[in-house]
């Protein structure tokens, strides 16, 4: 692999766009200035060159180094910028100068002398300066562009200005070719939301946002039928924090692996971190694919893995300690139905120690902080710093974080993704048996220095809060049971094996606790999962870390940095140039650094840095000084290795040197937990320890890669850390490499996590480290966009004006592209692909999307037509339906509303009038009653007075009887009175009476009328069934005597029926032959004469039943019945009577018809005819 540039500002590694490489030499090429199209079609010219120069081959200066690329200039002095920057001074353009301190400023040159020019700097300080320093800068026009590649000058100030430039305008979003850069603002920008979502799904916003890149995913997903993936990556060197992943991918599916450590604080409020950047990522997938509420508890699971997981370092306050891949699953419809979790590399060591001015994870101080009074006593929990896991670092909150706060988000959490009640005090349970074992201390026993745990307020707790017995627990922790043979021997432990038996202990219970969560999650999260093949994955991992002391966790974590970067190479560097020449397209090389002597260093066996790791681990005696001493005396060659003193390697990674401690590594490697305090966990009482030691124990039975065994010991899991990692890296990766790629690059721009500072040197760095630049530059020379013959054909060819169906797919590629007058140098025919340049597929695109969207509008406008005019009809046919049922259904509901208001009417008048005379009777008999008890008594009063003053008067003389006869004066006179008054009230209330007596009457007249007229219909019925039968009488009279002519028959006697049937008779004895064909109509006569008498007889027996209850009912005759009752059994009777003579008649009028049509003429037919019509027409 070819070496580092130095770190210097002015060693510049990116080219302008306008130089052309030459593949012949990988160390070494050819370039030169084009005017017009290049040969290979690889850039466009610069608009400031105004004519095509040849340039000679030379050699670059000692300040770059030999491993990079060289250029030819036109001096015998090696300059970088030569060709552009001679231009410039003659011009007097802007040109970017480097300060002494290294950073970039632009200035305007004012002479230029020799190897020197004089440079005006915006403060007005004029410097002097060596010309072949100076690098061109862009025009004011190009100040800003949301894409690297439209700069005319592409260096490394004029990109670091450009981002800059929109740093300050907030707009931290820009494009270097394929690759989006995203600088992280440290604040709240306004640049998320549902009013941005719906702008970039519509494409009304075309500016670089993360967003964009899910959508272009989404769409070449979905037209490309090919697996996506967005990556997007933050790189740290020394003062970085973090690194972001992140992919997504489908086949009509969507990857997405999210990647990062990039988080400003705990909070969450930072711009471009890794927990903003998951959210910023699923809002825009839960607006596509939402709905379902399932990513609302994906969501929802942050709180739970980041309380768990996150801890506060040194340079990131909510730093992932773990890695994670969520995989989010969609259905048939699009909508999200469940996802799953998987977390790899726990960093267990953070438990059980940290260094000064970090914390261990957030739960452990939110427990502490949040607990309820009622949890912190039964956990017998105090405040943090009385923790010796917790107060080693001396500290224990973090700036503008609540962790009281913090606990009651988590505890929601666990309660939306289905953790019961029990299960979480079960879980906190375990977190304080966690921190009460770092307080558990050690006594020495005896003069070997053996130990056993002091019996205090830590060691009950401990026993308590996982279930075991406190005397098994102090053996666990003191002695050692190894099996030598058939033997079983009891080894004591010294002060530092206790300690480390206890912290493993802490360390495997807490790693436990995680997994066991995780998988809690993912059963809540598999709710309604249906494996689709469409899923979204998610992956949360560190980034590159360099710290004062590296160990075996950025050992791994880096390892895994090198496999992505690769991919990114891969992708963007090697891919690009072998799928050029596979389809043998004019294309010239360009060479660029590669990681693979790196990954090589990790991954080759048997001589390999894990490989060397996995085998010092097998051995009993095996120290972390034997292993450093191991790899440097078989890695000693390897140009990526360097040894150092005692412990120390050095790994020269792809983003910077790293220094190695190897203190440690075998023991993490190794991961051991022993035998007897898997059997201590696998006794307690509470379920959660059990399941833990379950687990480690289906582990253990894994098989082995290498003999993981150390003497007296038992491993809880037979892989090694190093050898499952790996494993998992290598799955991660081929999930990657089977997607198309969309990359995001995360830039830090200072260390102090401060809005609005920009430093350059940090921001330079991680450019190079990145690659934009040589993205850019590729990127610009070569063509990003390629696509098939076929899919190019099939998408595009109905754009044609011509019919070239019968044609093959290039054919069609090729008519396609004249067609639209794509200019030659901006594409380039393969064998099986057509390779465009940047925005020349749009063209196509616009084109064809105007061309859809005129069709469909043209459809839409036909079809509303036809749907318009099936909807008139549809209407008129349901207005005339309705109408008709409407209708219908008004009349039945009148007519029913008639009838009933008509018999309500007869009701109410019946009986009311029924009231009324029942009344005025009562009244009647009451007035009579009274006024002749009255006048009795008046009468019988006034003669008894009388008889008395006669028989005294007799007796008493003169005066005596005057005075009698005044007193019994007076008496009668008042009495007198009184009947008067009691007269005059009589009188009143008789008039009264007569006034309701006449009002009865009334009624009574109307009724009586309303009989009358009743009467009067019966009658006219009578007398026209009467009328009726005297009419059939005299036909068949007549007929009789038409047919008995020979016969004397008295025509006028036709009422007397009883001598017609005998002279029928006569005739029938004395007739002979002819006249026995007479006799069946003679007994019809009789049949007829017999009906008419009961006609006869009926209506008088009802006509005097009728009468005789009118009277009854005017009271001229008295009788005990009710005559209204009478009269409707009478009507009932007569109706009865009625239906059953009316079918006799008409059994009558069969006979006399069959009669009739046997013998009778066309004239009797008439007669018939006419007379039972008129019958008819009398019903009733």
């Amino acid at each position: 692999m070819s070496q580092k540039v130095t770190p210097s500002m002015v060693s510049l590694k990116s080219l302008p766009a306008d130089y052309r490489f030459d593949g012949e030499n990988s160390s070494r090429a050819s370039v030169g200035l084009r005017n017009g199209v290049s040969q290979a079609g690889d850039s466009e010219d610069s608009p400031y060159s105004g004519h095509g120069v040849s340039l000679e081959e030379q050699s670059l200066t000692d300040d770059v180094d030999p491993g990079a690329a060289t250029m030819p200039l036109p001096q015998s002095d090696e300059r970088r910028w030569s060709d552009t920057s001679a231009y410039a001074r003659k011009k007097v353009l802007q040109s970017w100068v480097q300060l002494p301190n290294g950073n970039w400023e632009l200035g305007k040159i004012l002479s230029t002398s020799g190897e020197e020019s004089v440079i005006s700097l915006p403060e007005g300080k004029v410097i002097k300066v060596i010309s072949e320093t100076l690098v061109p800068a862009n025009p004011d026009i190009l100040d800003g562009v949301d894409d690297l590649m439209q700069l005319s000058y592409l260096n490394e100030p004029s990109v670091l200005y450009n981002l800059n430039y929109r740093y300050n305008q907030d707009m931290i979003y820009t494009k270097a070719g394929p690759v989006l850069v995203a600088v992280n603002p440290f604040k709240e920008v306004p640049l998320y939301g549902n009013r941005y979502i719906e702008a970039y799904r519509k494409k009304s916003n075309e500016s670089p946002h993360v967003y964009a890149i899910a959508d272009t995913a989404i769409r070449e997903m979905i037209r490309d039928e090919v697996n996506q993936s967005i990556i997007i990556r933050l790189v740290k060197r020394h003062l970085l924090s973090g690194f972001v992943e992140c992919s997504a991918s489908s086949l009509g599916i969507l990857w997405c692996i999210l990647v990062t450590r990039f988080s400003l604080s705990y909070s969450g409020e930072s711009g471009a971190g890794k927990t903003e950047t998951a959210k910023i990522a699923m809002q825009y997938l839960a607006a596509l694919g939402g709905g379902s509420g399932i990513e609302y508890e994906i969501l929802k699971t942050n709180p739970i893995l980041e309380a768990f997981g996150n801890a506060k370092t040194l340079r990131n306050d909510n730093s992932s300690r773990f890695g994670k891949l969520i995989e989010i699953h969609f259905s048939e419809s699009g909508k999200i139905s469940g996802a799953q979790v998987q977390t790899f590399l726990l960093e267990k060591s953070r438990v059980v120690q940290c260094a000064e001015g970090e914390r261990s994870y957030h739960i452990f101080y939110q427990l502490c902080a949040g607990a309820s009074p009622g949890l912190r006593e039964k956990l017998n929990l105090t405040s943090a710093h009385e923790f010796k896991y917790l107060g080693q670092s001396n500290c224990y909150s973090i700036n503008g974080v609540d962790d009281a706060e913090r606990f009651h988000s988590v505890k929601e959490a666990l309660d939306i993704v289905h953790v019961s009640k029990e299960d979480q005090e079960s879980v906190f349970a375990m977190l304080a048996a966690v921190l009460w074992l770092g307080n558990v201390s050690f006594t020495v026993i005896d003069n070997e220095n053996h130990v056993e745990p002091v019996a205090d307020e830590s060691l009950s707790t401990v026993a308590k809060l996982i279930g075991c017995n406190i005397n098994e627990l102090k053996l666990s922790l003191s002695k050692r049971n190894m099996r030598v043979g058939k033997d079983t021997i009891v080894q004591k432990l010294t002060l530092p094996q206790a300690i480390d038996a206890r912290d493993a202990l802490a360390k495997s219970v807490y790693s436990c606790l995680f997994d066991w969560l995780v998988e809690q999650i993912n059963k809540s999260l598999a709710v309604g999962k249906r494996r689709t093949g469409r899923s979204i994955s998610i992956l949360d991992i560190y980034g590159f870390e360099s710290f004062d002391k590296n160990s075996f966790e950025q050992f791994c974590i880096n390892y895994a940095n090198e496999r992505l970067q690769q991919h990114f190479n891969r992708h963007l560097f090697k891919l690009e140039q072998e799928e050029y020449i596979q389809d043998g397209i004019d294309w010239t090389r360009v060479d660029f650094e590669d990681n693979q002597d790196c990954l090589s260093l990790f991954e080759k066996k048997p001589l390999g840095l894990l490989s060397l790791l996995d085998e010092e681990s097998t051995f009993p005696n095996g120290t972390d000084l034997t292993l450093a001493n191991k790899l440097k005396q078989h890695l000693h060659s390897n140009s990526c290795f360097r040894g150092d003193r005692e412990k120390l390697f050095t790994v020269v990674h792809y983003a910077g040197e790293v220094t190695y401690d190897t203190t440690g590594f075998l023991e993490k490697n190794r991961d051991l937990l022993h035998l007897d305090s898997i059997q201590l966990l696998s006794s307690c009482s509470c379920h959660l320890p059990q399941a833990f030691a379950s687990s480690m124990l289906i582990q253990s039975e894994k098989p082995v890669v290498g003999p993981l065994y150390k003497a007296g010991g038992a491993d809880s899991q037979r892989l090694s850390v190093a050898t499952k990692f790996k494993g998992q890296l290598f799955q991660l990766m081929q999930r990657l490499g089977n997607t198309t790629p969309h990359f995001i690059r995360c830039i830090k721009p200072n260390n102090v996590q401060s809005p609005g500072l920009y430093e350059q040197g940090l921001v330079l760095q991680q450019l190079r480290c990145c690659g934009v630049l040589e993205v850019v530059r590729i990127s610009r020379s070569g063509f990003p966009t390629r696509v098939s013959h076929q899919k190019f054909a099939r998408r595009y060819g109905f754009l044609l004006v011509e019919n070239i169906a019968d044609k093959d797919p290039l054919s069609v590629s090729v008519a396609i592209l004249h067609q639209f007058n794509i200019l030659p140098e901006m594409y380039q025919v393969g064998y099986t692909k057509l390779f465009f340049r940047t925005g020349q597929i749009g063209v196509l695109e616009d084109t064809r999307n105007r061309t859809l969207h005129g069709i469909l509008r043209v459809q839409s406008s036909f079809r509303g037509y036809q749907a318009r005019c099936h909807l008139k009809e549809l209407k008129m046919g349901i207005s005339i339906l309705q109408s008709f049922v409407r209708g219908d259904k008004v009349r039945k509901e009148f007519a029913e509303l008639r009838r009933r208001h008509r018999a309500a009417a007869t009701i109410q008048s019946q009986v009311k009038s029924k009231f009324a005379r029942k009344q005025y009777k009562g009244i009647t008999d009451a007035s009579v009653l009274i006024q002749s008890a009255i006048r009795g008594w008046l009468v019988r009063r006034c003669s008894g007075d009388l008889r008395w003053l006669k028989s005294v008067g007799t007796k008493t003389n003169e005066s005596g009887e005057v005075l009698v006869k005044a007193s019994v004066l007076s008496d009668l006179q008042r009495r007198v009175l009184k009947s008067e008054a009691a007269l005059r009230e009589k009188e009143e209330e008789n008039d009264i009476l007569q006034q309701r007596l006449q009002q009865y009457e009334n009624r009574w007249s109307e009724y009586e009328t309303k009989m009358k007229s009743m009467e009067e219909i019966w009658q006219k019925q009578m007398r026209s069934l009467q009328s009726s039968l005297s009419i059939a009488k005299k036909s068949l009279a007549v007929e009789d005597s038409a047919r008995n002519s020979d016969a004397s028959v008295n025509a006028s006697d036709a009422t007397d029926w009883d001598s017609s049937s005998n002279q029928f008779k006569s005739q029938a004895s004395n007739g002979g032959g002819g006249r026995q064909q007479q006799q069946p109509m003679s007994a019809g006569l009789s049949v007829i004469g017999r009906l008419a008498e009961e006609f006869e007889q009926r209506a008088q027996v009802f006509g005097d039943d009728a009468k005789f209850l009118v009277e009854v009912k005017s009271g001229q005759v008295e009788a005990n019945l009710n005559p209204d009752r009478e009269l409707r059994r009478l009507k009932q009777m007569f109706e009865t009577w009625k239906k059953d003579y009316g079918g006799r008649l008409r059994e009558t009028k069969m006979i006399l018809s069959k009669l009739g049509s046997e013998e009778s003429s066309g004239s009797m037919e008439k007669v018939k005819r006419k007379w039972w019509g008129r019958r008819n027409s009398t019903r009733y």
